[in-house]
């Protein structure tokens, strides 16, 4: 009986192990503005309602740039600046047209699917319009980018070669929603934790609810918790459950699982990122989170977004030797 041959295992060249990791990141980049644009306008009480639309540049770093180009913040500001501005490297036209370009050096890599996907939502993308994003249809656009991407991650989960480009794709999706997930939920602890007894509990619930569905946890989390809100145990599920698909604690356990796959289908060495992530997941536990979110948990959120992007640092320099 003839043996069938196994494929090689051809190591990726540096450029290409880079361009799929952003490939990832900048493609769920798209739906978690989207989403936190979702939150911010259901908090808004109304278009103009500065502090709920200021959280979006402050969380993203980007308050010089915003008010070198705006005087306040208010939905038209924020959403011409995350929506509309090509110059603007935090806004949705830059994060496609980058995934356009790591997709088109990854056309020998990627799935005819995947390409086309991309062309397609590329062009919908570009033709937004301050008219499109008005009042009236922030919440449709805001639904049609989340579509987009999830789009693109269905065809991606079918299409992709299960080769090493695809473990470094994985890697990148990972991250991201685990940077994401810390912003999303800084949206809500930017300042310190909800305080019931100032708050107006009805308001403060719906406030949770939109936070949960943001992030696609709300059903989940009432499985958990069927009833009520707690700032706590919300922080606990976004932050430290490992059944969720867009918690931090299973978003980065999984990025080291494919991590370790490299290292030992292919023998790439990197230590210091494995490390690192090692060290971000120890601190991903219920009891830890709950001790951060009675006092204040904003600069733990901003800590992780820094080893996110540290960790992301390790991996490329450690391919690219």
């Amino acid at each position: 009986m003839a043996l069938i041959a196994q494929p090689h295992k051809v190591h990726l060249i540096a450029r290409h192990a880079e361009s799929t990791l952003w490939l990832a990141r900048y493609m769920e980049r798209i739906e978690n503005m989207a989403r936190i644009l979702d939150v911010a306008n259901t908090f808004a009480r109304d278009a103009d309602d500065t502090r709920n639309w200021l959280s979006i540049p402050r969380i993203n770093g980007d308050l010089t740039e915003f008010y070198k180009k705006h005087t306040e913040a208010t939905q038209r500001s924020v959403g011409e600046f995350y929506l509309l501005d090509d110059d603007n490297p935090t806004s949705v036209q830059w994060f496609i047209a980058a995934a356009r370009e790591n997709a088109r050096t990854l056309r020998a890599l990627i799935s005819t699917e995947m390409w086309l996907q991309i062309n397609v939502f590329h062009e919908r993308i570009r033709q937004l319009s301050a008219a499109t994003i008005s009042p009236d249809h922030f919440t449709a656009v805001c639904n049609m980018l989340k579509d987009g991407a999830q789009s693109h991650t269905g065809i991606t989960e079918g299409t992709l070669y299960r080769d090493q480009a695809w473990h470094f794709y994985m890697v990148g999706r990972y991250l991201e929603r685990a940077d994401q997930t810390t912003r999303l939920l800084d949206t809500r602890f930017n300042a310190d934790a909800p305080r019931s007894d100032t708050v107006d509990p009805d308001v403060d619930a719906g406030q949770w609810n939109a936070l949960l569905r943001g992030a696609a946890g709300y059903h989940a989390y009432r499985r958990e918790h069927p009833a009520g809100y707690d700032a706590r145990q919300v922080a606990c599920f976004l932050l430290a459950n490992t059944a969720f698909p867009r918690s931090v604690g299973l978003n980065l356990a999984q990025a080291e699982w494919h991590l370790t796959q490299l290292r030992a289908r292919y023998l790439l060495r990197m230590p210091a990122a494995l490390e690192r992530l090692d060290h971000l997941n120890g601190m991903m536990t219920y009891q830890n989170v709950v001790e951060l979110a009675s006092r204040k948990l904003s600069p733990f959120l901003d800590y992780v977004q820094r080893e996110i992007g540290a960790l992301h640092a390790d991996i490329v320099q450690s391919f690219s030797r």
